[in-house]
């Protein structure tokens, strides 16, 4: 039997398998999708839809070709990309995954990076956003908010760690380094050259610029939502028909050879398939908060397979392979659980003994209350600009492939 038929059937056995078991547990399968379509609902969907939109109009008005301009001399020296990848990595951090991932496709896609570059660029551009390290997991699941500086840390560190890492993947790319020229302009003056032939370039006017960033902002999200909701599900079966368990068993061993908890092991393999789940299964365990730290740690950088098929999905479009992108989140998970190791004294046990009112707001104990404050927000008002802009869609959609059509 050759090994495509082999794959076919494992295939066919495996989604099979998952159908019965979600037809022979409805109740558990609704509850589990319920829960994820909350989380998209309330808060994935509003938290990423104005840096999609934002990002789409920056590209399109050559903002994206000024910043890579400027950013050149440090890009590319320290992680072999070009400066645009500066934007991509800024955005990443700042709205979190998948945007590194959506950014990289849509640079490779208008020739702004060579395939090697992007792969060593979307390597790095993966991250969590500081709203979900500091009001989710630190503020929602700990309940102890000085948790996020610990774990913002390690996880943007661990960041660093791989790009730097990833610098060294794909060998020599000498032949696709541009020719420096004399030039008797300054930096800025040929970043706002650029700028401005790729503003002028752009013949969509203003209105349609702006209604195509909302549609594919939408489309990418709705995509998400699924994974969200699939991956919910699935995580769910696991545990019912005591897979997770099974699996649990195997990395108990794995753990204690590190002298970790083996009470973390199922949290681990919950946080391997869903991120928002097995951090919260982490922070209610018994183990010690420098072991639940470093598992966290570990979860929030490898990203969760759901977050990762959303990666693959985006990717698939493009020619840039998902396997580096996979070993560059293993790499993080171990970068970042061992960085928070290293400054779980430095960042978290020193700050709780000094006394609060000599440390800056942001290092506070009971701080930083923004976090708190700005995640209330969020989950109370998320549904209302989910709804709004998927009615906004729907117009614009209907608009342009509907009555276009039948008029």
């Amino acid at each position: 039997m050759s090994l495509s038929k082999l794959k076919t059937i494992i295939l066919a056995i495996f989604i099979s398998g998952l159908t019965v078991a979600i037809i022979l547990n409805p109740k558990e399968s609704l509850d589990a999708s319920t829960r994820g379509l909350s989380i998209w609902w309330e808060v994935v969907f509003p938290s990423l839809l104005p840096f999609f939109i934002v990002s789409e109009l920056l590209i399109g008005f050559g903002v994206v070709k000024f910043i890579g301009v400027l950013l050149e001399p440090l890009m590319r020296p320290i992680f072999r990309v070009p400066g645009v990848g500066g934007f991509v990595w800024a955005m990443g951090m700042a709205s979190g995954n998948p945007a590194g991932a959506k950014l990289t496709a849509r640079m490779r896609q208008e020739k702004q990076l060579t395939t090697i570059q992007a792969e060593r660029l979307v390597s790095f551009t993966s991250s969590s956003n500081p709203l979900f390290i500091f009001g989710a997991v630190a503020v929602g699941f700990f309940d102890n908010p000085s948790l996020g500086i610990l774990l913002a840390a390690s996880h943007y560190l661990g960041n660093l760690g791989v790009g730097l890492t990833m610098r060294f993947y794909g060998g020599s790319d000498s032949a696709i380094q541009p020719k420096k020229k004399k030039s008797f302009f300054s930096p800025l003056s040929i970043a706002f050259k650029e700028l401005h032939a790729t503003r002028v370039s752009e013949t969509r006017p203003l209105g349609k610029m702006l209604g195509d960033a909302v549609i594919s902002s939408i489309q990418t999200l709705l995509m998400i939502g699924g994974f969200i909701i699939l991956f919910s599900v699935f995580n769910k079966i696991l545990a019912i028909i005591s897979v997770t368990e099974i699996i649990g068993l195997i990395f108990s061993g794995f753990l204690a050879f590190f002298h970790i908890a083996t009470d973390l092991s199922v949290p681990l393999i919950t946080g391997i398939f869903e991120i928002t789940l097995g951090n919260q299964l982490v922070s209610e365990t018994n183990a010690s908060l420098l072991d639940k730290v470093m598992i966290a740690s570990f979860i929030l950088a490898f990203g969760g397979l759901s977050i990762q098929a959303q990666v693959a999905s985006i990717l698939a479009d493009t020619d840039i392979r998902f396997k580096p992108f996979f070993i560059a989140r293993i790499l993080q998970g171990i970068y970042s659980s061992f960085i928070a190791y290293l400054l779980f004294k430095p960042l978290y046990l020193n700050l709780q003994a000094h006394d609060t009112s000599e440390l800056p707001v942001i290092l506070m104990t009971n701080g930083p209350e923004w976090a708190k404050s700005y995640w209330e927000i969020v989950i109370h008002t998320g549904p209302i600009i989910t709804l709004a802009s998927l009615l906004l869609y729907i117009i614009l959609y209907g608009k342009r492939n509907v009555f276009t059509k039948l008029s």
